[in-house]
């Protein structure tokens, strides 16, 4: 008789999940009564000392643990918000364009297992690291979703707006640390207005954000963290960065280079490691950025990419406040 061949790695890792899935509907059941759990939780008996209810972006309400120890940030700003609050996650979403933590919380963020990507996480790690919140930034997909609540109580904390503020206090809520999310957000609006006020008649100055990469030049347009950052500056944006954009960022072609122009231009890659390394110079040696009037006149500063074209948060939004002040205050 022929012997059964092992299961495959594939097999076994599937497996793996559907075991730990499966335990995890056990346990949460553990106990419970047939009452309707929140939309966005496991099943549960209802509100119990140490659980609280919060109103995610979608309006679903989900019952998480007052004080939770182990949370799964699974974009850029929940890491961000997350770290901000003082709490650092047991797994995180790779950046935009990063093997592990978006570079400017590198350090923060050292020795977070990645538990998955800008386009989804990996359910089995996300498994593996035993989260008791997940924080699910703006992921949509509602079969993902449905994966994600079985493991723990899901908070998706980032709305259409893709504000940094609201989401800040949505993560707050989610945590049990809307103090700290308040205070934040009271010394950003300082920094803000002082930053204002000694920028003087430069504050109404045209500000461009682009980002390079290997696909090209792409620009920043409203409806994003630094758009919203400048704005509340009462900088002027040049050009189709004064219009909504249909994605993240906007590609511009090397023949409407201008359309990055400003009185003052801030422009990065995502990494100044790996393939981004160096990558600045191919854009900088072309003619028509040499002729940009900001670059002309020495108002072209390099950024962090990472930081300034990404989701950001409470972290970065202090922090490019500061890069600011480094580059236009006298």
């Amino acid at each position: 008789m022929t012997p059964p061949r092992p299961a495959s790695r594939s097999a076994r890792r599937a497996a793996a999940t559907a075991l730990a899935l499966a335990c995890g509907l056990v346990l949460s059941a553990c106990g419970s009564s047939d009452d309707a759990a929140p939309h966005g939780s496991p099943p549960r008996s209802g509100a119990r000392s140490g659980t609280t209810t919060v109103t995610d972006a979608t309006h679903a309400s989900v019952e998480v643990p007052a004080a939770p120890e182990r949370v799964v940030a699974l974009s850029e700003m929940d890491l961000d918000s997350a770290l901000a609050l003082g709490v650092k996650p047991v797994g995180l979403a790779a950046g935009r364009g990063q093997k592990g933590a978006p570079e400017y919380l590198g350090k923060q963020a050292e020795g977070i297992p990645v538990v998955g990507a800008v386009t989804g996480p990996d359910i089995e790690k996300v498994v593996r690291v035993k989260p008791d919140v997940i924080l699910a930034g703006q992921l949509s997909d509602e079969q993902v979703l449905a994966q994600l609540r079985r493991i723990a109580p899901t908070v998706v904390t980032i709305g259409g707006d893709k504000s940094w503020k609201k989401s800040l206090q949505l993560t707050a809520k989610a945590l049990g640390r809307t103090d700290r999310a308040k205070k934040l957000l009271a010394d950003y609006d300082s920094a803000a207005a002082t930053l204002k006020k000694d920028l003087g008649d430069d504050a109404g100055l045209s500000v461009s954000v682009a980002r390079y990469s290997a696909k090209g030049t792409a620009v920043m347009q409203q409806g994003v963290f630094i758009s919203d950052v400048l704005g509340d500056l009462g900088f002027r944006r040049p050009g189709i960065q004064n219009e909504p954009g249909k994605g993240h960022s906007t590609p511009i072609s090397d023949e409407n280079l201008h359309e990055i122009d400003g009185d003052w231009l801030f422009i990065g890659t995502l990494s100044s490691a790996g393939p981004d390394a160096g990558l600045l110079r191919t854009l900088t040696d072309k003619p028509a950025y040499r002729e940009l009037k900001a670059v002309r006149d020495g108002h072209a500063s390099v950024i962090d990419g990472s930081k300034w074209t990404s989701l950001g948060g409470a972290e970065a939004a202090a922090s490019v406040l500061g890069d600011i002040r480094k580059a236009m205050v006298k």
